[in-house]
């Protein structure tokens, strides 16, 4: 196992009407500004949930966040934030406005110049607003990590900083039963990305960190298909699993001590922000490439993985490997996701552009082993086809 520091700060309120809790969590004292999507949570009833915790609180809005959260939007806030003098962030929302919300607390507070910077140059994040998260769609992690995604003209980039964690999120299943089909089967599909690419890469005997990843892993091929089904489309007990799966896929737990590998990320990354396809859509057509393409250097996690979470024990070693990604795209598909390209009607034609962003955006030496170089990555897209 590596060395490794973790720590995780963010108090985490799990289970229905726990929304309650903000109203202590943040001081009375503070002016809040909620910030939220489309305007979902005013519907479902997260809303006045909210509203009715911070009913001792001075508070203002901020809506808006669009999915992939987009700077334009989020440069808006800073205003409000300065006419009113806010000192406390509340996102209300999904992983998108999560990270939308760290870009703005972080943002409020740059003095670097140019708050893009903080993106496009990861510049120093000195000092950040304190954020609290009300979340309504596991999928992404965000609500007790210290990362984001922020795109612009067509460039998604992340950023992170410890600043930006959240001081406590309300992780409440309830409000998850509102959701579409489609929000659904992403936040799934995200959770079992973020846990393959902290997993499928090469062993340092992190017995603690597989066996907690393979749990991650059957839990939403176990959850997820339920979460979809009539029989179980209202059951809190599955959607309070797929919830806190979300969050220990990306809370830094698994992670810990191991080496990881983003580069179904960073791939995954250029075709939302080429072509706007859903993240999670993006994972589920790069994953299985990478699966292909780098098989040996991921040979005894991919059998690892065949055997513990597909229960794969026929076959010589390159039969085992195929039908575990066989089997994981089974998985994407019975969640109605895409797991090629075409699916999405994208070809051949369109790699070129994909590898000039990643090259753009120094995405070069991707990998646990930083091998995977613009000629791979359009092995892997061919592979994607």
């Amino acid at each position: 196992m590596l060395n490794f520091t973790f720590h995780n700060s963010t108090r985490i309120h799990f289970g229905e009407g726990q929304i309650k809790s903000i109203a202590k969590e943040i001081p009375v004292t503070a002016k809040v500004l909620i910030t939220y999507g489309g305007g979902s949570i005013k519907k479902n009833g997260v809303y006045d949930q909210v509203v009715d915790a911070l009913k001792e609180h001075t508070f203002f809005e901020f809506s808006g966040i669009e999915p992939n959260p987009n700077y334009d939007t989020l440069i808006k806030a800073l205003d409000l934030i300065n006419e009113h003098n806010i000192d406390y962030l509340l996102a209300v929302g999904g992983g998108s406005v999560v990270d939308g919300t760290k870009f703005i607390a972080a943002a409020a507070l740059y003095e670097g110049g140019d708050p893009w910077n903080i993106v496009a140059k990861q510049a120093k994040i000195s000092k950040a607003l304190p954020i609290g998260a009300v979340l309504t769609l596991p999928a992404t992690g965000s609500e007790t990590n210290t990362g984001a995604v922020v795109t612009r003209d067509g460039n998604k980039l992340p950023f992170g900083n410890p600043l930006v964690r959240p001081l406590f999120a309300v992780l409440d299943p309830a409000v998850t039963l509102s959701l579409s089909d489609r929000q659904i089967s992403n936040g799934v599909v995200d959770a079992f990305v973020h846990t393959m690419e902290q997993y499928l890469t090469y062993s340092v005997d992190g017995k603690v960190q597989d066996r907690i990843s393979e749990g991650l892993l059957l839990t939403l091929i176990e959850e997820g298909p339920k979460a979809l089904s009539d029989e179980s489309r209202n059951n809190l007990d599955v959607r309070a699993n797929i919830m806190w799966s979300a969050t220990l896929a990306l809370n830094g737990l698994i992670g810990a001590g191991v080496p990881q590998d983003w580069a179904t990320h960073m791939i995954g990354h250029e075709l939302t922000g080429g072509y706007g396809i859903d993240h999670a859509r993006t994972l589920s057509i790069v994953l299985p490439a990478v699966m292909k393409v780098c098989r040996e250097a991921k040979r005894e996690k991919l059998l690892q993985y065949a055997e513990r979470v597909w229960g794969i024990q026929e076959g010589d070693e390159d039969q085992r490997i195929d039908n575990a990604i066989e089997k994981t795209e089974d998985f994407f598909r019975q969640m109605g996701v895409p797991v090629r390209l075409s699916d999405v009607d994208l070809g051949v034609s369109d790699i070129d552009s994909i590898i000039t962003k990643l090259e753009e955006h120094g995405m070069v030496k991707l990998g646990e082993n930083r091998d995977v170089t613009p000629d791979v990555s359009r092995s892997i897209l061919n592979a994607a086809l």
